[in-house]
Order: C-alpha cells, then sequence, then structure tokens
C-alpha cells in the first residue's frame, strides 16, 4: 500500500466507511480489502465499530491500495444515538487503546441490557445466541437480529429490528457509552479528523441537524460524511450545504458490511458536490496518514 496524493482522487475510488467481522460486517478484513481493490478502490478505511481490531496482522502490501486507519466510535448528542467515524487515526497510540477499551465495556452492558429486556419479552437465551453470531466481535444488534430469526421470534432481519431492536435508548447505547465530546477528543488525541457518520440517518429535522453539526464542530469535529452509501441526490446536496455552512470536511463512505447489499457496495459513490473540501484533501504524499502495519 502506498501514500495517496488526493489530485489522483476520482468517483468511486474512495471509500471511507467499511466494515468486517472484527464488528458487525459480513467479511474478513483481507477480504474486504481484497473486494475494494477489485472494485477499483484505492483509499480505504476499516471503519468497524469500536475497535481496531482489523488492522492487527493485516497485510498492507497485497493490493495496491491505501489503508487509512479508521474507527466508528458510538456515542450520542442530546440523548440521541449518533456515530462518529475517526479517520486517519494512530491505532496503537494510548488514546485509541482507552477508547476501544471505553466502548467495548459499554457494548458489553447494553448487550446485556438488550439481552434481559429480550428475556422479558420472552425470547430465551438471547444473550448466548447472539453471541454465538459474534464471535470474536462484540456483541452488537445484527447479532440479536439473527438470533431471533433463527429462534423463530421473527421472521426477517427487518422483522427482528422493528420489532425487538428500536428504542428504548439502551438498544442503541446512549446510556452505555461516552459523549460527544469525549468521543471527538479520543480521535483528536490519537491524530485523527472526527467526522459525522450517516447524518441523515437520525430522523432529524433540518433545524436540529444544524444544531447537532454546530455541536460537532465546536467539540473538535472536523468532517462530515456528504455521502453514505446509496442516497437520493437532495439528500447530498443537503449535506453538502451544511458541511460549507459549519466549515467541515466532506467524506464519503459505503457503510459497506454485507456483500449481498447494494446499497452499500464498495466503491459506487459519487463525487462530493463542488464547493465541500474532501477530507482525503489534507492527505498528500507529505502528510498522508500512516498505513496501518
Amino acid at each position: 500500500m502506498r501514500l495517496y496524493c488526493a489530485m489522483n482522487a476520482t468517483p468511486g475510488s474512495i471509500d471511507l466507511h467499511v466494515h468486517t467481522t472484527a464488528s458487525d460486517g459480513g467479511l474478513a478484513p483481507g477480504e474486504v480489502v481484497a473486494r475494494a481493490a477489485a472494485a477499483g478502490v484505492r483509499v480505504l478505511s476499516i471503519t468497524d465499530h469500536d475497535t481496531v481490531a482489523a488492522y492487527s496482522g493485516l497485510d498492507r502490501r497485497a493490493h495496491d491500495i491505501t489503508l487509512v486507519p479508521g474507527i466508528e466510535l458510538s456515542t450520542y448528542w442530546r440523548l440521541i444515538g449518533v456515530h462518529v467515524v475517526g479517520l486517519g487515526i494512530d491505532p496503537d497510540s494510548t488514546a485509541m487503546r482507552d477508547a476501544c477499551a471505553s466502548q467495548q465495556a459499554a457494548r458489553e452492558r447494553r448487550a446485556r441490557a438488550i439481552a434481559a429486556r429480550l428475556e422479558r419479552a420472552g425470547i430465551r437465551d438471547a444473550y448466548a445466541g447472539a453471541a454465538r453470531y459474534a464471535g470474536e466481535a462484540a456483541i452488537g444488534r445484527p447479532h440479536f437480529a439473527r438470533h431471533l430469526v433463527a429462534c423463530g421470534a421473527a421472521r426477517t432481519l427487518k422483522q427482528a429490528y422493528a420489532r425487538f431492536l428500536r428504542s428504548p435508548r439502551e438498544v442503541h447505547g446512549v446510556v452505555t457509552c461516552a459523549d460527544l465530546a469525549n468521543v471527538v477528543a479520543w480521535i483528536r488525541s490519537a491524530s485523527g479528523i472526527a467526522v459525522l457518520a450517516q447524518p441523515a440517518h437520525y430522523g432529524l429535522t433540518g433545524m436540529r441537524l444544524d444544531a447537532l453539526a454546530a455541536d460537532f464542530t465546536a467539540c473538535g469535529g472536523g468532517g462530515i460524511e456528504v455521502v453514505s452509501g446509496h442516497q437520493p441526490a437532495a439528500t447530498t446536496a443537503r449535506l453538502a450545504a451544511l458541511a460549507r455552512t459549519h466549515g467541515l470536511l466532506g467524506s464519503v463512505g459505503s457503510d459497506f458490511h454485507h456483500a449481498e447489499r447494494a446499497d452499500t457496495a464498495l466503491g459506487r459513490l459519487p463525487a462530493l458536490p463542488a464547493g465541500v473540501e474532501p477530507v482525503w484533501g489534507r492527505w498528500t504524499a507529505d502528510t498522508a496518514p500512516a498505513a496501518a502495519p
């Protein structure tokens, strides 16, 4: 893998939000990198939920691709669960080790809370069932959803989420994870850029989304995902305007989890709208973040 020059950016060649089996993705880290390279991605960030385990042992010379170390941290704003991606982090820094330890403990508390709630709803062995699907990763909602389908409590994953995995707040980790300011501070202390992930996914009105962006910027946030997977052009335009208003760098990411989902396919992303400074514009051959070992 090589350092990246921003002048080489083309639509579809950059994907800064993907997941692996280190959290809730369906493919191992090496498989994700190989698929990304085959899809034409030249700059990739694996941003697993609250862990950097994907970077351990990953062969950074296996493909002609630049790997930007990343993470996606769960947090909350005004008691609303939101996510922040950290890009260009040092995975081995003390700040990132502290962040992962804190967030993994929070995920365990959340998993226990969800399991207890499902047990009260009549779902037996909810924690153990989800753990079988999680494997080495921390237990998350996708693992509970798969257990709910397997045990017959839901017919589909969509139904499992709708019936059992929506609110209360412990389902989304609001009562367990670190707050927005702490999450941004961890990323900055690990030499990374904090990027507000999937801002259109939180169901916020335009006014509240603007308030979130303002608070995020005030506590040191540096970027926002203007393009997140397959989304309407109007959404992209609205998020581009938000980035320009608050002086945030623009990022793009597929939110890839599974190869079966066409709406989050690796690298199939449009270019950033005009007037939005790309987050990768800060990563020239002289200043690119160090690739993961």
